[in-house]
C-alpha cells in the first residue's frame, strides 16, 4: 500500500501517470496510454487490429470502447481520491454516436461530483476531433477510501 501511495505522489509531482496505468493488466493489454496536458489527463487507445469488432468497416469493437472509457473514468476518480483506493462501478451508461474506426482513440473524464462515498463523472471519446465524439458516457462509482487490504496468509 505504501508503495502505491508513493507511486501516486510521484505521478502527481511529475505529471507522468503511465506507470500507474500499467499496473492495470487489462489497460496494459489494450495498450492504453496516458498523457497530462496542463491539468487535463487524456487517455489514448492506440489502433490495434486485435480490437476490431467489425472487419468490413473496419471498426473497433463496442465493448473495447466501453472498457476503455470505463477505465478512463475509474482511473481519473482514483487519482482524485485523498488516499489511493479503488473506484468501483455502480452504473455506467454509454451512448455510441458514430463508428469508432480503426484509428487511435482518445478519452477524457470530467468529474461532476466526488463525495466521500460516491463519484459522478462523464467521459468523452473521440478520434480525429474532440468536437466529433464517437461515444459519451455517464458513470457513478463507489469510492472505497479505505486502504487496500492485503490478505494475511
Amino acid at each position: 500500500m505504501q508503495q502505491l501511495l508513493e507511486m501516486v505522489k510521484a505521478a502527481h509531482a511529475s505529471g507522468d501517470y503511465q506507470p500507474l496505468v500499467d499496473l492495470i493488466p487489462y489497460a496494459r493489454m489494450l495498450g492504453v496510454e496516458c498523457a497530462c496536458y496542463g491539468e487535463e489527463v487524456i487517455f489514448k487507445l492506440p489502433a490495434n487490429p486485435d480490437t476490431i469488432g467489425n472487419p468490413t468497416i473496419p471498426a473497433i469493437h463496442g465493448g473495447v470502447i466501453a472498457a476503455f472509457m470505463e477505465l478512463t473514468a475509474q482511473f481519473q476518480l482514483t487519482l482524485q481520491m485523498p488516499q489511493p483506493g479503488l473506484a468501483k462501478v455502480i452504473d455506467f451508461s454509454l451512448d455510441y454516436m458514430r463508428a469508432g474506426l480503426h484509428r487511435d482513440t482518445f478519452a477524457i473524464c470530467t468529474i461532476s461530483r466526488q463525495g466521500r462515498r460516491i463519484g459522478n463523472c462523464s467521459v468523452l471519446a473521440w478520434q480525429e476531433r474532440k468536437s466529433r465524439p464517437i461515444a459519451q458516457a455517464r458513470a457513478h462509482f463507489l469510492l472505497d477510501a479505505s486502504p487496500i487490504q492485503e490478505s494475511a496468509t
